[in-house]
């Protein structure tokens, strides 16, 4: 270990309430992205990001606009061309806290109650990004970086990152690097380091159907006219056979089968159907007959209704034949399926399927493309050794279900692979009421970063 590796460790062991303290203010900042209200707040996280970047001493610190949001970069190039140089990645937007009423707490005034820190962001993923800047720090702190680091921080990942793809192609140049650091998944445990080598893709629709030109009494016109909210059901019902699989056609044919030394190697992580009970709390679960639950979540596709919007909502009762009905459908895709495809095979479903007594419209909100790494890259496999040094262990490696859009961007556009890590947990309720960040684990992944620089250096 290298004198200036052990300062640094130190450094970021001494200031840990300060780096916690940094964490809270930027959680209490409400950067929704999809909110048009939040547009202020998600200029002033990026303002903090880009404080921060200058108070590391990094050059050339931007906060670059886009369509929508802007995209914060720095970078400190010192370590000269003789070393590696690694574009780190993250984003400071959140998604939106509602319903409010299931928080146990405001979700924009983070709180810590043991070893947990609570607030809309703190796990996804303002923790990761705070956790890579305290590790620069920390080994700045002591002397000079011993890699070139670049930063790019976005505003708009979980609105899908629809300004990113234009602004990774005006800017190659600026981001030309030898490969990018993305710790936007996460750890299967406390105490199991973990590298995640595949992402799954996405594609996201919105469904309307209309019938009669406005709601109508059900007791007078019942019976006579099709329900657009019954069509909608009926036809969101056919989207699954009685095993699990999406009938949508030519679904899976572009769906890279697993092999046998690949599910072998899944088979081995904790992630049994006892875990998914345990942690969804639901009766049983469900999925694509022949795989196991792991292997449904993060190897095969799928189709999920996430909302559903017709007719009377309110208390009480409305004897109302609702005029329109629409869902939100979105599909998680992997290797080799296209988003653009599946839009055409949804659509192709809905010309085969509705019915005369109904109109429809599919509108395509947003995509990206499913990511695999190669796990013997050397940016992979100096986290590993970082990682194992850190937790006394080897990691484990695995697919992610969700879906990180800028990793297979960067690789088409780029021409750059990402190292995916994270020290985010599967019980941080991500996206939903009550997040957190397992603070222990955040401080490891602190050291991790550190200890991972130093690695790369050599």
């Amino acid at each position: 270990m290298t004198n200036q590796l052990t300062a640094a460790l130190s450094y970021a062991q001494e200031h840990k309430d300060q780096i916690l303290d940094e964490l809270i203010e930027f959680v209490r900042i409400p950067s929704v992205s999809t909110d048009p209200k939040k547009k202020t707040e998600m200029q002033r996280a990026a303002q903090w990001v880009a404080n921060h970047l200058l108070s590391l001493g990094f050059e050339n610190v931007k906060i670059l606009p886009t369509a929508r949001h802007p995209v914060v970069y720095g970078e400190s190039l010192k370590a000269g061309s003789d070393k590696p140089t690694v574009l780190i990645y993250g984003h400071y937007d959140v998604q939106p806290a509602e319903p409010l009423e299931l928080w146990g707490i405001p979700p924009f005034e983070p709180t810590k109650h043991g070893e947990n820190l609570y607030g809309r962001g703190a796990s996804d993923m303002k923790g990761q990004v705070v956790a890579s800047l305290k590790a620069v720090e920390a080994y700045a702190h002591t002397g000079d970086l011993p890699i070139n680091v670049k930063f790019i921080i976005e505003g708009e990942e979980e609105i899908g990152s629809p300004s990113l793809e234009k602004f990774l192609t005006e800017n190659k140049d600026l981001l030309s690097c030898d490969f990018a650091i993305n710790p936007d998944t996460g750890m299967i445990g406390a105490d199991t380091p973990t590298i995640t080598y595949g992402l799954r893709g996405l594609a996201y629709f919105e469904l309307r159907v209309t019938g009669p030109e406005h709601d109508l009494h059900s007791g007078i016109f019942g019976g006579a006219v099709h329900n657009p909210a019954q069509a909608l059901c009926e036809l969101i019902a056919g989207m699954h056979d009685e095993n699990g699989r999406v009938t949508l056609p030519g679904y899976y044919d572009s769906v890279r089968s697993l092999d046998d030394e690949e599910r072998a190697e899944l088979a081995r992580l904790p992630l049994d159907e006892t875990f998914y009970l345990e942690q969804t709390g639901a009766p049983e679960l469900f999925g694509e007959t022949g795989y196991t639950a792991y292997e449904r979540v993060g190897a095969r596709p799928t189709l999920e209704v996430n909302g559903l919007l017709s007719g009377f909502t309110g208390e009480g009762a409305k004897t109302v034949l609702p005029a329109k009905a629409m869902a939100k459908i979105s599909m998680r895709l992997v290797p080799d399926q296209n988003p653009d495809e599946v839009y055409k095979q949804l659509k192709r479903y809905l010309e085969e399927n509705a019915p005369p007594t109904i109109h429809w419209e599919l509108e395509d909100l947003n995509q990206g493309d499913a990511a695999i790494t190669d796990c013997n890259m050397p940016g992979v496999v100096a986290l590993s050794q970082a990682m194992e040094t850190t937790w006394g262990k080897k990691p484990v490696y695995k697919r992610e279900g969700g879906s990180v859009p800028v990793v297979a961007q960067m690789q088409k556009i780029l021409g750059i692979e990402s190292v995916l890590t994270g020290f985010g947990l599967q019980d941080d309720n991500l996206h939903a009421p009550n997040e957190k960040i397992h603070l222990p684990t955040f401080f490891n992944g602190i050291d991790t970063f550190i200890r991972y620089l130093d690695i790369l250096g050599e």
